[in-house]
């Protein structure tokens, strides 16, 4: 029988885990249902929940999706229907179809589905799938909710009654409205409505001329409201056929009411699986944020959580965008007990909170943030002594509640016991304290609890050394710049780091010294030796990182120049087989072309056919048979390959044609003529001097004779002087 402590689950803050799955949750009983949530005691049970939120989350990541499950509370419906000669009304009524159809649609999924959801289809096979509390509700409420008009023989009359006797008052109300209208006793408006019914509105100096009943007037007096006597009797039939409708549909709702009464028992089981469902789904949720999963259960006394994360720090540091480190730690029969130290804010508080919290989050069924390849046992007590404990109610010291926590420890704590105390021994003097806290883990040691313990005091890091089932953990912290690693290692003692601390926050070197010789040489020995060893083993933590990383970084090389290798290599080959067909070709062509030769001298054509048969044969006798496919295929891979060739030559061909453009000589600008110069024409050898330019053109003296020539045409031989 499994019994965990309110304390306990308030010390690890469970019920803040409780609101955060609460707010997953889509229905009030739902809400209520999770808060509700404790440890479960009997294991056969736990597990059969573990099983139905682990389906549940599974159904978010596949192709069928379990129907949506909301339902409105039907509680006070169950409470009248208790209660014999009341009936529901109409809204009640379509809440029961609304939570029937619900509980039909997801019974009748998970029957057709079992194989994805055996448990959870187990679970729903003891609700009864029906369909007549539907139908009859169908039969008498039509879809905007209104009793039907055939729901009963009599109403159907009675309706058909009420409709004619509307016809005659909205007659006999428009004949009076005329008559009266005519002889202009009406205001404006005519007409208006008071309680429901028509009345005319009649200028108060002809109320008298008006027969009928006063129904009211206006503010200001100038009107009076009329019922005209002819429709007055007929509003009273009205009053009274619709006082036996009234009836009618009351007497219509208690036989209704009554025969969904048989179904009592069921519309319970109805809103108890669909608030169950409610459960399940908001703690299937909430392991999604969390990336929780359902880890091993095994029968052995082992508790092992591979990279696990505190679910209440992930989500806030998640908002926040930082990271949140993850801790592996390790209890079994032959190690039970892990004593951590080291210094403050270094995050041994929330490991051993991370522990507690994520086993009774499984022994109160809900999936955890670990590795897959963790493994958890059951505990029958989870027993914490965590935070400032001081009690004002109680006006106990710190010391004396904890003092009173450990007498309960003592009587409780047993072998199937996960205690979990956070700064044991402290509250008193160091030395009597410590020597206490001693001897209570020897006691526990003894009793062959399971726990974890956080400690400052030198004596239990060394019982936990000496003690075989017994060990040493700390949380790792920067030697230099003294900043916590928030990783935990165990087999060695933490070193608190007092001194180093101090010196870092500014306290001078001379009282820190002053301070060292005030206290034991061995003990400051002890713990400057522990701290060593703790800088060592963070130094070979980063040389094995950085050692990891390298030859990382070294296969991923080799395997690339290993592929690229592999691709050259099969580029080569491909050019080989190219090129060697080329060969063939050219070889062939020059046989063919020898041929043509001998034949264009002997003009022998027997002999040529004969030889190119013989070059055929010989070719021939080369080739592999191979099937139609197959020489599809080697065509393709030709085509491909002399496409990349082509693809290549062109690449070279552009790089020639843009090295020969860069070549070509830029040439020089070309001279202003002017009058005076000594000009020939292009390609000409006749020279003259130029006499006269205009409009681009020039006249050119050649002595005998004088040209008018383009400007274009022509080019410098010798400059005015």
């Amino acid at each position: 029988m499994i019994k965990i402590h309110e304390k306990t689950l308030n010390d690890l803050e469970f019920f803040t885990v409780l609101e955060h799955i609460a707010e997953h949750t889509i229905t009030a009983l739902g809400k209520a249902a999770v808060l509700a949530v404790r440890p479960i005691e009997v294991e056969a049970q736990l597990l059969r929940e573990l099983d139905y939120v682990n389906e549940y989350l599974s159904s978010f990541d596949n192709d069928n999706r379990i129907p949506n499950h909301g339902f409105e509370t039907i509680s006070k419906e169950l409470k009248l229907l208790e209660i014999e000669n009341t009936f529901l009304e109409i809204s009640s009524l379509q809440k029961l179809v609304s939570i029937s159809l619900t509980a039909n649609s997801i019974v009748k999924f998970l029957a057709k589905f079992k194989e994805y959801y055996p448990k959870l289809h187990q679970y729903s096979q003891h609700i009864e799938v029906t369909t007549s509390i539907i139908e009859q509700v169908d039969a008498v409420i039509d879809r905007f909710g209104d009793i039907k008009d055939d729901a009963s023989p009599q109403l159907l009359e009675l309706r058909r009654e009420i409709q004619k006797l509307k016809g005659k008052i909205n007659s006999s109300f428009s004949s009076a409205l005329n008559r009266y209208h005519g002889l202009d006793y009406l205001d404006d408006i005519r007409e208006s409505v008071v309680e429901n019914r028509r009345v005319l509105a009649v200028k108060a100096m002809y109320r008298r001329k008006v027969r009928g009943a006063i129904m009211g007037g206006s503010k200001t007096g100038s009107i009076v409201y009329i019922e005209p006597e002819t429709t007055l009797q007929y509003s009273r039939e009205l009053n009274n056929l619709q006082y036996e409708e009234k009836e009618e549909v009351i007497k219509i709702l208690k036989e209704l009411t009554d025969y969904i009464r048989l179904f009592l028992p069921l519309l319970h089981d109805y809103q108890a699986f669909l608030t169950k469902v409610d459960v399940i789904s908001a703690k299937a949720k909430f392991a999604r944020n969390i990336n929780a999963i359902l880890p091993e259960i095994t029968s052995d006394r082992q508790l092992y959580l591979r990279e696990a994360y505190h679910p209440l720090l992930y989500i806030t540091n998640k908002e926040k965008g930082e990271k949140t480190f993850p801790q592996t730690i390790e209890l079994s029969s032959d190690n039970r007990i892990i004593v951590i130290s080291g210094p403050n804010a270094g995050g041994k508080s929330i490991t051993l909170k991370t522990v507690g919290l994520l086993q009774v989050m499984l022994q109160s069924a809900m999936l955890i943030p670990v590795h897959e390849r963790s493994a958890v046992c059951l505990f029958e007590r989870v027993l914490s002594d965590i935070g400032d404990n001081q009690s004002i109610e109680n006006h106990l010291s710190t010391y004396s509640y904890r003092l009173k926590q450990m007498n309960y420890f003592l009587k409780k704590v047993n072998n199937k016991t996960l205690f979990l105390i956070d700064e044991f021994g402290t509250g008193s003097d160091p030395e009597l304290g410590g020597a206490l806290a001693e001897t209570f883990l020897e006691v526990f040691y003894d009793k062959k609890a399971f726990g974890i313990i956080t400690t400052h005091y030198s004596n239990l890091k060394l019982l936990a050394n000496e003690l075989p089932h017994m060990e040493n953990a700390n949380m790792l912290f920067n030697e230099k710049s003294l900043e916590p690693m928030y990783k935990l290692v165990t087999g060695q003692a933490g070193s608190s780091f007092t001194f180093e601390v101090a010196q870092k926050n500014g306290i001078p070197y001379s009282l820190i010294n002053k301070s060292k010789k005030k206290i034991e040489r061995g003990k400051v020995r002890f713990d400057a030796t522990i701290a060593k060893l703790q800088k060592e083993r963070s130094k070979l933590e980063r040389t094995e990182r950085s050692l990891k990383a390298n030859e990382k970084k070294k296969q991923s090389e080799a395997e690339k120049l290993e592929e690229t290798n592999a691709k050259i290599q099969k580029k080569l080959e491909s050019f080989q087989e190219l090129y060697d067909s080329n060969q063939r070709l050219i070889y062939l062509g020059q046989k063919v072309n020898d041929l043509a030769e001998k034949y264009f001298d002997n003009k022998r054509k027997r002999e040529l056919m004969a030889e190119l048969f013989r070059l055929v044969q010989i070719e021939n006798a080369k080739r592999k048979k191979i099937s139609a496919k197959q020489k599809r295929a080697q065509k393709a891979q030709e085509k491909q390959i002399k496409q990349e060739a082509d693809k290549k030559v062109e690449v070279i061909r552009k790089k020639k044609k843009a090295a020969k453009a860069k070549e070509v000589v830029v040439a020089p600008p070309k001279p202003v003529l002017k009058i005076g110069d000594r000009v020939r024409m292009h390609d000409g050898r006749a020279v003259g001097s130029i006499d006269v330019i205009e409009k681009g053109k020039a006249t050119v003296n050649y002595g005998m004779f004088t040209t008018n020539i383009n400007l274009d045409l022509l080019e410098l031989v010798e400059a005015k002087k």
